[in-house]
């Protein structure tokens, strides 16, 4: 049974419509999914993506009705594209309707064919009958004979009873696999080093339940075939585990409160201390998912909206890290990071056997090498989990983090990534992910240095900038970064939502790292110098897009 729908509203982050509807269809859950409590619900797969979620009644409308209303509003590539996956879907339907029409009229004029053929021979039994008993008379036992061999035929099968048999079942339910159904691939999840891990997948037909061996994961295991957009990521977030042969591992995690309520809180203790743009909206979700938080900034004053959503004031960084289980720091640079823990009243005096330190700030491998030895010298244990992202995205739950260190404090954290993220993945020993947060810094900062570069290339040669990002997004260089970013500049707007500052400190440190084994890094190095500029402009605390003003003056 399907229902094409367009998800109107979602109810996530506690407000209503925040999100563009997207067509889908209700189809069967894996058997050993449970569906969640309260209101009534359907399992739906969305068009153009590989994705799926419980959604609620209320939040479901039929397609056709609003289809054009919603295809004004949405513009979007993406949505598009699903759009044209719903016809094709309907298109493919009608015709194994029609088919299946076609084959049923072929089917009743056969039937129709073998009783007329039936009666013949029925009126042929019963002439020949008339026959037999006509010649009775001449000898009663021929006659005997006879009719015993008419009455053999008549306790026989008549051919009509032969046509009828051989025909096609008609009542009842049709075998399993004339069903138009799609199933999740069965999918198991593997420890490290144990091979390559697969999420869920919609294949073209029906496969066989889903058997998890961790049901901790067991309600997100979803995948994707190709990226989305964020106004579908912000639809449903993904979660899915996967092992390289680098036996690094990634958790996509589900906007489970949004959509069905199926993230389950640690009963874990949670600490977090720093209230940034980015440990702001963490711990917000955190809040949301039904986590307990205490939480600590510098600036006591911005701790006072989460003690209004339901989080404890810590005093110091050690009363927080003494009270808590898990305390997860985010912090602008190395120098605060090393601060936070080795200051006065810092995380290390609250350290004892047992507690648990995550640090999410970006800094270099030696400066979380640092940290780690310390905090596991005290009997702690460490996980570093920079974050990649900005304000919006982390307001959003959208965040992807890297982590490196405790492999069992990584799965710990679970139900705390999955609050704050799309995907989390674990990259083996401590100084790994600070690696790689600064190389994905690092090409994000270049890259938009050449994107505030051509701008005013084109403006300085008289093409319209305008144009320009109409034509950028048309190929392979769009996305969402890409056109925000152009919005910013086109429109003056430099409200930080990645602090310039931040990613001229993450691109130092990037070419600080190729240094130390004597790698070139002369792209960085160049956009390094231009956001150098940029800051002597006074656009540190602006948007990392400010960057475009060391080219107009």
């Amino acid at each position: 049974f399907f229902l094409l729908c367009l998800i109107f509203s979602f109810f996530s982050r506690g407000k209503l419509g925040r999100y563009p509807p997207w067509p889908g269809k209700i189809v069967n859950p894996p058997k050993d999914l449970k569906k969640p409590r309260g209101k009534k619900c359907f399992f739906v797969k969305f068009f153009g993506t590989e994705d799926h979620a419980w959604i609620k009644v209320e939040q479901l409308k039929p397609y056709h009705p609003h289809k054009e209303e919603m295809i004004k509003i949405n513009k979007g590539k993406r949505f598009q594209q699903a759009v044209d996956a719903v016809e094709e879907f309907l298109r493919k339907t009608k015709g194994k309707d029609q088919a299946s029409s076609h084959n049923s009229n072929e089917e009743k004029n056969r039937r129709n064919s073998s009783e007329e053929r039936g009666k013949q021979s029925a009126g042929e039994e019963k002439r020949k009958a008339s026959l037999s008993e006509g010649k009775l008379k001449k000898g009663t036992g021929e006659g005997k004979k006879r009719v015993s061999s008419v009455s053999s035929e008549r306790g026989s099968k008549s051919p009509l009873k032969r046509a009828q048999d051989q025909s096609p079942r008609k009542r009842g339910r049709p075998p399993k696999d004339e069903k138009d159904l799609t199933i999740p691939e069965s999918s198991t999840v593997k420890r490290v080093m144990t091979g390559t891990v697969a999420g869920f997948k919609w294949p073209p037909s029906v496969s066989e339940p889903v058997k998890d061996s961790d049901p901790h994961f067991h309600h997100f295991l979803l995948s994707q075939t190709e990226k989305p957009a964020v106004c579908y990521q912000a639809i449903t977030k993904k979660l899915k585990v996967c092992e390289e042969e680098t036996g690094s591992t990634s958790i996509q995690a589900a906007d489970s409160t949004a959509v069905n309520g199926s993230i389950t809180p640690t009963d874990k203790k949670i600490g977090f201390l720093g209230l940034g743009l980015m440990g702001s909206g963490i711990v917000s979700n955190l809040l949301k998912m039904g986590h307990t938080v205490t939480v600590w900034n510098r600036t006591a004053e911005k701790c006072d909206l989460f003690i209004q959503e339901g989080a404890r004031l810590g005093r110091t960084p050690a009363e927080v890290v003494s009270t808590c289980d898990i305390t997860f720091a985010c912090v602008s640079d190395p120098k605060a990071a090393k601060d936070l823990v080795l200051g006065p009243s810092g995380v290390l005096q609250g350290i004892r056997p047992g507690k648990c330190y995550v640090d999410m700030s970006t800094v270099d491998a030696d400066t979380v090498t640092e940290l780690a030895q310390v905090i596991v010298s005290r009997g702690g244990r460490f996980l570093e989990a920079p974050v990649s992202g900005n304000q919006q995205l982390s307001n959003d739950g959208m965040l992807v983090i890297l982590a490196a260190g405790d492999r069992g404090l990584y799965e710990d954290c679970s139900s705390c990534f999955q609050a704050m993220g799309k995907t989390s993945f674990f990259l083996g020993e401590v100084g790994n992910a600070a690696k790689m947060m600064l190389i994905v810094n690092m090409v994000q900062g270049s890259f938009m240095a050449t994107i505030a570069e051509g701008l005013t290339l084109a403006q300085v040669t008289g093409q319209s900038q305008q144009t320009l990002l109409d034509i950028l997004n048309q190929g392979q260089l769009a996305s969402i970064f890409l056109d925000q970013k152009c919005q910013n500049i086109l429109q003056g707007n430099f409200k930080p939502d990645f602090y310039l500052k931040y990613i001229q400190k993450d691109l130092r440190l990037a070419i600080a790292l190729g240094d130390s084994v004597n790698h070139p890094t002369p792209m960085a190095a160049a956009a390094n110098e231009v956001y150098k500029r940029a800051k002597a402009l006074d656009q540190s605390d602006n948007d990392m897009s400010a960057v475009y003003r060391a080219y107009i003056h």
